[in-house]
């Protein structure tokens, strides 16, 4: 998977894995910050959610134009991971008034803008020679990756930071509570099941100090959500530092075809092989807004879920997975095994993957020893199972397609795309049967359900799991296909209109968030359910087109 790349190509995944970290460490907590500082419902929170991610990937079609007129790759991914860094340290300073947030919003969304699609084109670059050009898939897909690990850590970071500064003002996080307190300090009513919660917690039943406890308890959280916010500044640091300290290894896939072409190294497309390309990528375009749209309910949607539906007290087994240092003995020992079964492995490497397996069975050991019986979790950590299933399935699906590719059977990347869609309406069909029954939003008046109704958080477990493979058949698949297929002068444009799909997408999964609201939970997933496979099948159905206008 790993054997033949150039080292630029790591280096760009170090750079993205450090964005990457900031922006889903912002993200992870973002719409708990809207519901539990402002006291938003859900559909407010799913608004703002869903226009900062429209936002978030239509302004990389500024950014392309930039680089592919003017500035070019690399200045303008670096323009762009500043401009991100005052981005975050504006909004870890939110206050009050949400007016300062939305300026704050809007410098991420242009840094993101100017950074997101230009580093990739800068990797698609990289293969433009024919001896590696076979290795452009398999690259995305390493690229892929280290978007993901920085997503992987980027939940329990926000999580850390949010619980500390909690801990260090005497308070301890309860998802029921901050809905109860923006209720108290907003003067609404409350019932008496709520009320006695924050009694219990406050240890007092005296109104004026329940008030200034809710006061309290929500400044300690917000203090936490920003700091969680500063974090994702100081990653953009440490990304800019990357990029810029080793452009040796990447300036040869930092350049415009425009510049090539007077050189006399490349050829320009006719008008009609541009007009068909453009035709083949923009309706690939229209049919992965849909999937986005279902897909990113996870920093939504699936969060509520995760807040207000799911059992967050979790045996000591179960938060084996929710915990960073029992995940990493997890990937110590699954490594190491990996190293002793396999066959081309040589007897020094052997014994040091022995030696990981057996620090890392050592450390869960000790581990679960000392953990109680009932540990809570935080319902931002579930996101933390999409990326974490995309680091351990890429190798499989790498392994899986490479497979297929040495039987001249593996499907085409608008095939993947087809395939994606009808796994994702498989990952919504679980939640569709885990929320039957329930409750809606409205019945509960965006409090959480009693823990008897409270369903297993394997439900949502089993849903991510559903919904990275079909990630994996789509989105670095996607990616790799624009590169390949973009026309030269246009990849920076391209590639911002994948992502302006991705926004489109974005917004609509904003936009929808009123249905989980008004509607029975079932009902909402069966929305997502259907959606998919209407979209797979339309693009099975134009398959055709795709591939001869691809290939002009």
């Amino acid at each position: 998977m790993f054997k033949g790349h150039p080292k630029g190509l790591y280096v760009l995944f170090f750079s993205n894995m450090g964005e990457r970290f900031g922006y889903y460490t912002m993200l992870a907590i973002f719409t708990l910050f809207l519901q539990d500082h402002f006291g938003w419902d859900a559909t407010q929170a799913s608004w703002l959610y869903g226009t900062f991610l429209a936002a978030i990937y239509f302004a990389p079609l500024l950014g392309g134009i930039i680089a592919d007129a003017w500035l070019g790759y690399g200045k303008t991914c670096t323009l762009g991971i500043i401009i991100m860094g005052i981005g975050y340290a504006l909004l870890s300073q939110t206050g009050a008034s949400p007016v300062p947030m939305y300026v704050a919003l809007a410098v991420i969304a242009l840094g993101v803008g100017l950074f997101k699609g230009n580093l990739v084109v800068i990797v698609g670059n990289l293969y433009e020679n024919s001896k590696i050009g076979h290795l452009r898939d398999a690259a995305f897909n390493i690229f892929y990756m280290g978007i993901n690990i920085g997503a992987m850590f980027a939940p329990h970071v926000a999580r850390f930071l949010k619980n500390l500064m909690m801990e260090r003002s005497g308070f301890t996080y309860d998802s029921a509570i901050p809905k109860i307190a923006n209720d108290l300090i907003a003067g609404h009513t409350v019932t008496a099941e709520n009320l006695g919660k924050i009694q219990t917690m406050a240890h007092t039943t005296d109104s004026a100090s329940l008030v200034q406890f809710a006061h309290n308890y929500v400044n300690a959280l917000s203090h936490g959500y920003n700091w969680g916010f500063a974090a994702a500044g100081v990653s953009m640091l440490i990304s800019i530092l990357v990029f810029l300290a080793f452009r040796k290894y990447y300036k040869e896939g930092d350049y415009l075809q425009k510049d090539k072409i007077k050189t006399g190294d490349a050829v320009e497309l006719t008008p009609k092989q541009t007009k068909d390309r453009v035709i083949a990528l923009l309706l690939v375009f229209v049919i992965v807004i849909f999937f986005w749209m279902a897909f990113h309910q996870n920093g939504s949607t699936l969060t509520f879920f995760a807040k207000n539906y799911t059992n967050l007290v979790a045996s000591k087994f179960t938060f084996l997975l929710f915990s960073i240092p029992n995940l990493l003995a997890i990937f110590s020992v699954i490594l190491g095994l990996v190293a002793v079964v396999n066959k081309e492995t040589n007897l020094k490497f052997k014994l040091a993957g022995g030696v990981f397996a057996l620090a890392g069975l050592a450390i869960l050991g000790y581990n679960l020893s000392n953990m109680g019986d009932s540990n809570m979790i935080s319902p931002e950590l579930f996101q933390s199972f999409n990326p974490m299933f995309v680091v351990f399935l890429t190798p499989v699906i790498v392994a899986f397609f490479l497979w297929l590719h040495n039987k001249n059977t593996e499907p085409s990347a608008p095939s993947k795309i087809g395939i994606g869609m009808v796994i994702t309406a498989i990952g919504f069909s679980i939640m569709l049967y885990a929320s039957y029954g329930l409750p809606s939003v409205n019945e509960l008046g965006g409090n959480a359900v009693s823990h008897g109704l409270s369903v297993s958080p394997y439900w949502l477990i089993s849903t991510y799991f559903t919904l990275t493979i079909a990630e994996l058949f789509l989105s670095p698949m996607g990616l790799s296909f624009v590169s390949k297929v973009a026309p030269p002068k246009l990849r920076g444009t391209m590639q911002a209109g994948w992502l302006s799909a991705t926004a489109v997408g974005n917004y609509l999964a904003g936009y929808i968030g009123r249905f989980y609201e008004n509607w029975q939970l079932w009902q909402f997933f069966l929305l997502l359910v259907v959606v998919a496979l209407v979209s797979a099948s339309i693009m099975f159905s134009i398959m055709h087109i795709i591939k001869r206008a691809s290939v002009s």
